[in-house]
Parts: structure tokens; C-alpha cells; sequence
């Protein structure tokens, strides 16, 4: 019997033999991952059985890297990956814990309705924009934090919401938030508190910055005006962000790249998905813009890319193709793309 297919798309993945990072086209079957150096290749750059396997989540081998998962095979062979965002790598790792634990008991693989771990509904809870942590835009040593909060801050949410009876329970919800990644230290003394490895990470101060780990936080200097106007496209709250191919204006060639979404203003914003988000390979105005899906690309061959392809042309005229990993994608994308560009400046 062939192997069911659970799950796929692009991830990150570090190589076996060398410490170079690469976007990959991953493949979850029941048994085995699968990873391609390309979505339309029609053999495997590598495989990984599953059978007897661990699974580490988060992964903090890596202190530049985050959103990092680990497997590891029954001859200790460790394949790290990589999200382009949190709840990319909170589906990934269920669904493999889910075959995992379904090869140990001899089941076939089933998706259960269960219930949303503790960690992850407290995030969705404290990020609700109504009745959740407020993000702020905090000055201090001359650097403004943009979508931020305090550690205090935190605390008083947990017990105001009934999820912590007291302070030293909230502190111990917290660090666990922070220890599976869910937030994120901002600024040197809530930094210091992690690093150092102390009692309790989460620090419960009005001097400890912390953010969601898919907020749209960014830190900035106070510096010139020709910079503080370039940092005006990253004020923008995160609306969606994810790997999807683009094809290059020049060459023509067609590259995975993580994309962010952000809202007012409306911009787009594209990177090298193996590098991070500190330095953007370009960036798309959208107010005025228009988004379509699209059959087929001009001056790309057929065998390159086809399906779930979309276009994006500017209020100047240029135009950005782009394609999705599915058909549900691409739709959301465009959904979302033309919201930000109707109401974003």
C-alpha cells in the first residue's frame, strides 16, 4: 500500500553534510518525510523514516535561528527545519507527532479532535487585538521597540483573565510561553534574563520587553530622517506571512522566498527565506494595487512552475508573479493581499 500523504510544503532545512540552510519542498507521509530541492522534481533529495524517531520542538540549538524543530532517527541522524512562522511550525510538528505516535501503536494515521494545548491557547487568547495584551511602542536607551509589551504587563493579564491565581503562577505560565517560543525577549534586560539561564526566565518587570513571535515587532534607533521614513513600511501589523515562489524580474528564474503582509501602510515585503528577516530583498506597494490569479506567466516555461499562480500589478505598472503551494493558498493570499491594498495607505 502506498504511503498517505499527511502534509507538505516548504520549510528550511539544514544540510546533513554541510551548515548551509536551503528552502526545501517537504513532503509528511506515514512513514517517512521526504524533502525536494524543488516542488516540481519528481525524485527526493532525501528521506527520513519515521520509525522509532524523536521529535524536539521547539529546537534551540540554533540561537540566530527560531522557529526550529528537530528530527531525529533511530541511527541518531538529526534533521533540523525551519518555519517561515509560528503556526507553520505548530501544524508541522503536530502532524508528525501524530504519525509518530501512530507507527509506535501499528495505526493508521487520523487527524483527532482534540483539544488546543495549554500553550497555544493561551497565545491566540493574548494576541486577541480586543481582549489581549496590548502591543505598545516603547522609548528607552534611545531605541524605540515597536509592538512590544512588559513583562510585567503579562502577569497582570494572566491573573486578570483567571489564567493564573498569582504572580508566581502567571511567572511560571509566562516562562513556559517563552521557552516554547511562543515569546520573545526584546531589549537588553529581558535578554539578560534568558541568557543568563537564571531560576525563572520570564522576568516579571516593567523594564523586561518582550513580543509575540509573529508580531510585526521591529526595533529602531533614533537616527536620520531618510531612515526613519524607510522604517515607516515595517509599522505595519503582520497580516500574513509564508514561503511562496516568485519569479525574478531579470532573470526570469523563479526562487522560494518568505513573504510578510503588513497593513497600514500596505506593503509586501520578500526575503531569503534562509536568512532571516533583518534585511528584505525588496518590498511591493500595495495601496492601489491589483491582484489576480492567473493561468499562466510570461516568459516562464511550463515545465518551471504551473498551478495556483497569481499576479500582482502596482499602481506603477509592474508586475510580480507569484505561486502558491495550493489552490486554498493561493486564495488566501489573494483575499488577504487585496484587504491590505483597499484599506492600507
Amino acid at each position: 500500500m502506498e504511503p498517505t500523504t499527511i502534509r507538505e510544503g516548504y520549510l528550511v532545512k539544514k544540510g546533513t553534510l554541510l551548515n548551509s540552510w536551503k528552502v526545501v519542498w517537504v513532503v509528511l507521509a506515514d512513514d517517512a518525510i521526504e524533502f525536494y530541492k524543488k516542488k516540481t522534481d519528481n525524485s527526493p533529495k532525501g528521506m527520513i523514516p519515521l520509525k522509532d524517531a524523536k521529535l524536539t520542538s521547539p529546537c534551540q540549538d540554533f540561537t540566530k535561528r527560531t522557529l526550529v524543530f528537530k528530527v531525529s532517527t533511530a541511527k541518531n541522524q538529526d534533521h533540523f527545519f525551519q518555519a517561515s512562522h509560528l503556526e507553520e511550525r505548530e501544524v508541522w510538528v503536530k502532524d508528525i507527532k501524530r504519525a509518530l505516535t501512530c507507527l509506535q501503536g501499528g495505526k493508521k494515521f487520523a487527524r483527532k479532535s482534540t483539544l488546543i494545548k495549554l500553550p497555544v491557547y493561551l497565545y491566540v487568547l493574548m494576541k486577541d487585538q480586543d481582549s489581549g495584551v496590548k502591543e505598545l511602542k516603547v522609548e528607552k536607551d534611545k531605541r524605540l521597540f515597536n509592538h512590544c509589551f512588559t513583562g510585567n504587563n503579562v502577569i497582570d493579564w494572566l491573573i486578570s483573565e483567571g489564567k493564573a491565581r498569582n504572580r508566581a503562577e502567571g511567572l511560571m505560565l509566562a516562562t513556559g510561553l517563552l521557552n516554547e517560543g511562543f515569546l520573545l525577549p526584546a531589549g537588553d534586560v529581558s535578554k539578560d534574563g534568558a541568557e543568563k539561564g537564571a531560576e525563572c526566565v520570564f522576568l516579571d518587570q516593567i523594564e523586561a520587553l518582550y513580543y509575540f513571535a509573529d508580531s510585526g515587532f521591529f526595533c529602531e534607533g533614533y537616527s536620520s530622517d531618510e531612515d526613519v521614513i524607510m522604517k515607516e513600511e515595517f509599522r505595519g501589523a503582520i497580516v500574513k506571512q509564508g514561503c511562496l515562489l516568485k519569479q525574478g524580474h531579470r532573470r526570469k528564474n523563479w526562487k522560494v522566498r518568505k513573504f510578510i503582509l503588513r497593513d497600514d501602510p500596505a506593503y509586501i515585503h520578500y526575503y531569503d527565506a534562509t536568512k532571516g528577516e533583518d534585511d528584505p530583498l525588496g518590498s511591493i506597494h500595495l495601496r492601489g494595487s491589483v491582484v489576480t490569479a492567473v493561468e499562466y506567466v510570461p516568459d516562464s516555461k511550463r515545465q518551471e512552475v504551473d498551478g495556483n499562480l497569481f499576479e500582482i500589478i502596482t499602481s506603477d505598472e509592474v508586475h510580480y508573479y507569484l505561486q502558491a503551494a495550493t489552490a486554498d493558498e493561493r486564495k488566501d493570499w489573494i483575499k488577504a493581499i487585496q484587504s491590505v491594498a483597499k484599506m492600507g495607505k
